[in-house]
Formats: C-alpha cells, structure tokens, sequence
C-alpha cells in the first residue's frame, strides 16, 4: 500500500510540475506573441483557470507528501520526502503571499479597464513563477529520489 501511495503522489506532483513548467515556457511565449490584446485575454483567461484549479491541486500534493511521512515514517528515504513536503509548503507559501494577490487582479482585467502597469505586474508573477517552479521541480526530484 505504501508503495502506491508513494508512487501515486509522486506522479500527482510531477504533472503539477509539468503543468506548471510549461506555464512560463510554452504557454507565456504563445500568449505574448498574438496580435492585439489576445494575449492579455489569453492571460486573464489563464488566471481564472489557473486560480480555481491550481490551489486544490498544491494543497492535495502537500496532503499526499504528509501522509507519505506519516506511512513511510522509519522507512528508507522519509527525509527526502520530508524535505520535498518542506519545498512544497515553501511555493504554498509563495504562492499565497505573492503569486494569487496578482493572479486575483488579472482576473478583472479586460482590454478597458487593464491598470497602466499590467506589464509590469505580469512580469513580476512570471518572476516569482519562475522560482516557484524551480522550488516544485526540487520537490519532485526529492520524491523521484525517495523512490530510488
């Protein structure tokens, strides 16, 4: 039973990671390079999705790392996965603090109403995506290894 819940939630989160690596990398890229205002609404579009199924998914991959701990406690390669659940309660974090305040301005703006910063505020968001995806990838290569 351990064994599938390791591998379930190791797999949970490394198409967290996917999801959220292709963000900055493919999907940003794309909606910067349409023409007009597609690409803001790309985004706004992308901030609603994103801002209703993202929390669940960091949080349920945070519940699955404790209840890995917590069934795996003794067993070889618990401190990778207690470091893991550390990064993920680190983006948690990030996320709450940084990333969803500007996620939830997105989400009103249109063509018209758009601040004069928006540039400015969605670069800053990639900024801290960025690094948010760094810290999940580290927790996912943690979960990799406690599974090696």
């Amino acid at each position: 039973m351990l064994n599938a819940l390791e591998v379930f939630t190791t797999v949970v989160v490394g198409v967290m990671v996917g999801v959220e690596f292709a963000v900055p990398f493919f999907l940003n890229p794309i909606l910067n390079g349409l023409p007009g205002d597609n690409g803001l609404r790309g985004r706004v579009h992308g901030a609603r999705l994103g801002g209703a199924m993202m929390p669940p998914w960091y949080i349920s991959s945070l519940v699955l790392v404790v209840v890995w701990v917590i069934a795996g406690w003794g067993h070889p390669g618990t401190g990778p996965v207690i470091a893991a659940g550390a990064l993920l309660i680190v983006s948690v974090l990030m996320s709450v603090l940084v990333l969803v305040p500007i996620n939830n301005r997105v989400k009103t703006w249109t063509a018209d109403n758009r601040p004069a910063d928006w540039k400015e505020q969605m670069n800053r968001w990639d900024r801290w995506h960025y690094l948010r995806v760094t810290v999940i990838i580290g927790a996912f290569a943690l979960l990799a290894a406690a599974l090696a």
